[in-house]
């Protein structure tokens, strides 16, 4: 368990979205660490777990599959994000009765809701990563000329 933590669910105020006649404005998020919805979004919304969950998408994948496919990641950082992902509930574990042992690793039904979710993050990161990059590099333009002026004088 990631230091911080709870072992318990605890107790959050109600976040309510535009979606279900709420009001979807974010200070009515508890943002509290011990906040389990808090836990979640931070689970689901890391980097690594984004990946598995869209590898994993209507497909099975073994260990070694998924670190080939994941650039970057360490066998360390795998093993954790695919146990995390399974204490949540939202990938599936399967131990194949062979030598050597076969693991393979799938969503869930409820891991196959997320990714509907995660597809529309990637559409939106793909319509806008022009403006993005624009953006970045606009900030990085003006932060610099910002750093040479006191030097200027």
């Amino acid at each position: 368990m990631e230091e911080g933590t709870s072992k318990s669910p605890s107790y959050c105020a109600v976040t309510h979205t535009a979606a279900d006649g709420g009001d979807a404005d974010p200070f009515q998020w508890d943002v509290r660490e011990d906040c389990e919805v808090r836990q979640i979004l931070d689970r689901i919304a890391d980097k690594w777990s984004l990946l598995v969950i869209a590898l994993l998408d209507r497909r099975k994948l073994r260990f070694s599959e998924l670190r080939r496919e994941i650039d970057g990641i360490s066998q360390r950082m795998l093993t954790v994000t695919l146990r995390q992902l399974e204490r949540d509930g939202l990938v599936k574990r399967t131990v194949h009765p062979e030598v050597p042992p076969r693991v393979e690793y799938e969503l869930t039904p409820l891991g196959g809701t997320l990714h509907t979710t995660i597809r529309s993050l990637v559409t939106w990161t793909e319509r806008h990563q022009n403006e993005i990059a624009a953006a970045r590099e606009e900030y990085d333009a003006r932060a610099a000329a910002e750093t040479a002026l006191p030097a200027a004088r």
